[in-house]
């Protein structure tokens, strides 16, 4: 046996964490213990494997074989496996915690055992066996562990491309290595989840599903199929029966687990007693009778505390009405929060039951002009006992999505050790070991979510704010080492452009690499201009500060064009921004600055503006209040909300403009047909509110359309007001108005 020893300083290890090989498994285990001489070993060519029958077979060994060693029936290393009961691990009872999903495994040079409370508890200590040994290493040592919480995992249920077949099955695999052990099926945009919940799916598609629970099986994961019917569900026996006939029918594709969504709706559909009749039915006559089924999941009309309605009780409806085993979602104190105790106390209570978070991070359908790549942080470390499971709501972007997953994953396993810096680190070494210091570079800059109507930001630019002050403040010493960030940057986009490690990695970041690459040459020219712009006069030198400027605006002109290039950007993507928390706006006070600075020396009147946004929201409808708002060439567009808006009423939305506007067109679409006559439409002209009228051209069409009045007419400001008398829900699907 080829060996290398290692031997580790005194050590004596139990629930402090892990170093050295057990520091690669994620997620971080429960409990770790070494001798006083732990020692790192390589690990053998070959191993037998010691295990019942029944072991030998299956997604268990099939985890075990994926591994590189060679598995000979008389290898002197050998792999005991076993759950509890099994003479094989007999006498190791005593170790093996009590606990779900739980495990215990020993290592030595001489041999590895594993023994799991279950059947998942012994698939999961193969995986950390496998996470330890990811250099070819082993480790001497003794690993008791357990989750946290009961479901960990994700649920399929942004807006906009859903997944493809083959990104859903390396996310089921992702999800078996790193003990994550749920992926609700619910895209929105899948129909026969949600506009045609009533039929059967295609026999294309229905394979594919079929396909999906296979696999999650094989990695030890719930296959949850989700069905949302409350658009336009009818409280009747006839949909009642559609939707069993519905579940019947995945039944008989494989899937054990369901979920039933009536998020995003209002009317008939959000009725809190007609749900909880609904999914008792289901959980009486289906759920309960089939008995391999897991325990129905419900996500509420009324997901999270900013828009309970204490007054009408629907939580506390669902609470008392709802049979005891089913699962309540729910997303926290907003639509896109963090999880704490507070949170948990205040819905638990309602509820009657533990709440099951959805995790609105990394999903980016509402900041689709960002990517984010940076770490699960933020969450209660002390909630373990509060959730009945715990789903991250990813971005359409899969695999890059993955990288805070692996966090997820951590945090929901063992939250009192999650440390998000160092699993963040780890993360982006799993994604693309090869190349992980050119995407921890450009992550660094993918972080935020930009200005977004639900106010959720995260960090970025941290390590720069502090350079970014100093060469605001004409440190130059600073702005070099800001110019070195950038051509950092210029080489960690360049080197991923071309990693074929990863190409899907790649294929979803190509726009924001393209971009970081045009970023960081604007950052670069920006830094130089500073250099030259105390120059009193123009020196014979290409690099004067004319053509500088130049420069900088030319890249300035390259970055707009990129975001506006639909040739460039993926479906539903509305632009490329990345940087924008500092390293971006840093840049934009110092082109200022400098520009500013070599025209008072030289009596030069270059324009200082670097990009500026005339136009500016107020707004007494709180769920619209933080939307952004876009100005390209002509077109002046908000950015769409994707719940439901609960307008009040004589409640304002208001675009104001720093200049008068001369207005060419108008429409917006609040997802109603004939909701027009409920809303008022006035342009401030003058210091006066003029009406222009509002109209749908069909009656089938939710889109608004203005009067012919609106062309020409030149207005400061712009107010729509629900004039219906009572609140309007709607929706904020998209809003523009043209400009001359």
């Amino acid at each position: 046996m080829n060996k290398k020893r290692l031997i580790l300083g005194l050590m004596l290890m139990a629930g402090l964490g892990a170093t050295a090989q057990v520091n690669l498994v994620n997620p971080v285990p429960q409990e770790v213990t070494k001798a006083a001489e732990s020692v790192i070993f390589e690990a053998p060519a070959t191993w037998s494997i010691n295990a019942n029958e029944k072991k030998l077979c299956g997604h268990i060994y099939d985890a075990l074989a994926t591994a590189a060693p060679e598995i000979a029936n008389k290898a002197d290393f050998k792999v005991t496996l076993g759950v509890r009961g099994d003479s094989k691990v007999s006498k190791y009872k005593k170790y093996i915690p009590k606990k779900a999903e739980g495990y215990f495994m020993k290592v030595t040079e001489k041999e590895v055992v594993i023994a799991g409370n279950d059947e998942k508890g012994l698939y999961y200590g193969v995986q950390t066996l496998l996470g330890m040994m990811k250099e070819g290493k082993l480790e001497t040592c003794t690993i008791t562990d357990w989750p946290d919480v009961a479901f960990r995992g994700t649920v399929e249920g942004f807006y906009g491309t859903p997944w493809s077949h083959e990104a859903r099955k390396s996310q089921l695999e992702f999800y078996g290595k790193n003990k994550m052990n749920v992926y609700i099926y619910g895209p929105k945009d899948d129909p026969w989840h949600r506009d045609k919940w009533r039929e059967p799916y295609p026999q294309t598609e229905a394979n594919r599903i079929a396909e999906l629970v296979e696999v999650a099986k094989k990695n030890s994961v719930n296959f949850y199929w989700a069905i949302h019917p409350g658009v336009d569900i009818k409280w009747n026996d006839e949909d009642r029966d559609y939707l069993m006939a519905k579940l019947e029918v995945m039944y008989q594709l494989g899937v054990r687990s369901f979920a039933v969504f009536f998020d995003d709706i209002w009317g008939e559909g959000a009725k809190a007693d007609k749900q909880a009749a609904l999914l008792n039915y289901i959980d009486d006559n289906f759920v309960q009778v089939k008995k391999d089924v897991a325990p129905l999941i419900l996500c509420p009309t009324e997901y999270n505390r900013g828009w309970a309605n204490e007054e009408k009780g629907y939580l506390r409806t669902l609470g008392k009405n709802l049979n005891k085993g089913i699962e309540v979602m729910w997303t926290g104190n907003s639509v896109v929060a963090c999880i704490d105790k507070p949170t948990m106390e205040w819905i638990n209570e309602r509820i009657e039951r533990k709440g099951y978070i959805w995790l609105n991070f990394p999903v980016n359908d509402f900041v689709r002009d960002h990517m984010l790549m940076g770490p699960a942080y933020g969450n209660g470390l002390d909630i373990a006992t509060d959730v009945s499971g715990f789903v991250s709501n990813p971005m359409e972007y899969a695999e890059t999505s993955k990288i805070s997953l692996y966090g997820i994953a951590d945090y929901c396993w063992n939250m009192q050790e999650y440390d998000y810096n160092s699993n963040w680190e780890k993360s982006l070494r799993s994604i693309l070991p090869s190349n992980h210091q050119a995407l921890r570079t450009f992550a660094l800059y993918n972080k935020d979510l930009g200005p977004n109507g639900h106010g959720f930001r995260r960090e970025e630019g941290d390590e720069l704010k502090q350079t970014a002050q100093e060469a605001v403040e004409g440190h130059m010493g600073a702005v070099e080492v800001l110019a070195q960030r950038c051509q950092e940057l210029k080489l960690a986009c360049d080197l991923l452009l071309v990693d074929e490690k990863n190409p899907q990695l790649i294929h979803e970041l190509r726009p924001w690499l393209q971009q970081g690459k045009l970023l960081a040459d604007y950052g670069n020219v920006v830094c130089k201009m500073m250099e030259v712009a105390g120059k009193k006069t123009k020196e014979y030198s290409f690099q004067n500060f004319e053509n500088l400027y130049a420069q900088a605006r030319s890249i300035q002109k390259q970055m707009y064009n990129n975001e506006n290039d639909k040739s460039m950007l993926h479906p539903y993507q509305t632009g490329t921004k990345l940087g924008t928390k500092v390293l971006l706006p840093t840049l934009q006070t110092l082109f200022a600055k400098a520009t500013a600075r070599y025209n008072e020396i030289n009596g030069t009147d270059f324009d200082t503006a670097a990009d500026y946004n005339p136009f500016k929201i107020k707004s007494t409808v709180k769920q619209l209040a933080l939307l952004p708002v876009s100005v390209r060439g002509s077109d002046v567009t908000v950015a769409s909300a994707l719940e439901v808006i609960n307008w009040q009423d004589g409640g304002e939305f208001v675009i104001e403009g720093d200049r008068a506007i001369t207005f060419q067109g108008m429409d917006f679409n609040f997802g109603v047909p004939g909701v027009a006559k409920n809303f008022k439409l006035e342009l401030l002209v003058n210091g006066t509110w003029r009406e222009v009228s509002l109209l749908h051209y069909s009656e089938n069409d939710p889109v608004i359309h203005t009067g012919n009045e609106l062309g020409g007419m030149t207005a400061s400001a712009l107010r729509i007001t629900n004039i219906s008398g009572t609140e309007q829900q709607v929706y904020f699907k998209n809003f523009k108005f043209v400009k001359r």
